[in-house]
């Protein structure tokens, strides 16, 4: 009876032996899964590092695009007002039509291929009752001012941007037409060299007078 412990029996004693190596086991394999995980493998905590510098790098080599420049506006009104080359009766007619909108069309475009970064400025002036143009004007940059280089005041006037050309339309008038109706047309392209505005060529529309004319036919009585 010496050497036994009292109360357990050979098979308990061999139970807990297993269970103690088994526990041993445990916990190696799981210092070894842990030390496998810190050391830089291949676990998951290395994908994550590495998922981000792939998103890093594939929105810096996406192209960046910047928006496309607006032209720098201009207060039509007071530039053609302030202009010496402007007429006395066009700066007369130049007024509020309605509150405080004026009678004025702008366009911008390159017209003269200025040096500087602002794009030439086309302006009409109108008369408020029938839209007639009584003039017409281009304005270039230089020196951070804008000076004028082309107008037109033989009314009706009117100066538009073609593709790089000015185009000026003055209408024809013949005896007795009244201002709506105008005989025709003509049309003159001019083109920017040596520093100024020079004449293309032109083109002639005579309008029909018999569009707009034709009298309408009176109903038929209900039968």
């Amino acid at each position: 009876m010496r050497g036994l412990t009292v109360g357990r029996s050979p098979g308990d004693a061999r139970r807990s032996t297993q269970a103690a190596s088994t526990a041993v086991a445990v916990l190696v394999a799981l210092g070894l899964s842990l030390s496998g995980c810190g050391a830089g493998g291949t676990g998951a905590r290395d994908e994550g590092p590495a998922h981000a510098d792939a998103v890093a790098g594939a929105a810096s080599s996406s192209p960046t695009t910047s928006p496309s420049k607006a032209p720098d506006r201009v207060d039509a009104v007071r530039l053609v007002k302030a202009d010496p080359k402007v007429s006395a009766e066009v700066k007369r007619e130049l007024t509020p039509c309605v509150a405080d909108e004026y009678p004025v069309d702008v366009s911008y475009g390159e017209l003269t291929g200025g040096s500087g970064s602002a794009e030439d400025v086309v302006v009409n002036v109108l008369t408020c009752g029938d839209a007639v143009g009584v003039g017409s004007y281009v304005y270039r940059e230089e020196d951070g001012a804008y000076q004028n280089v082309f107008k037109a005041e033989e009314p009706p006037v009117y100066a538009e941007i073609d593709r790089g050309d000015l185009v000026v339309t003055k209408q024809v008038y013949e005896k007795d037409d009244p201002v709506s109706s105008p005989s025709g047309e003509n049309v003159i392209t001019y083109r920017w060299a040596s520093g100024r505005f020079t004449e293309e060529f032109r083109t002639h529309n005579d309008y029909s007078n018999a569009a707009g004319n034709v009298p309408t036919p009176a109903p038929e009585p209900d039968s």
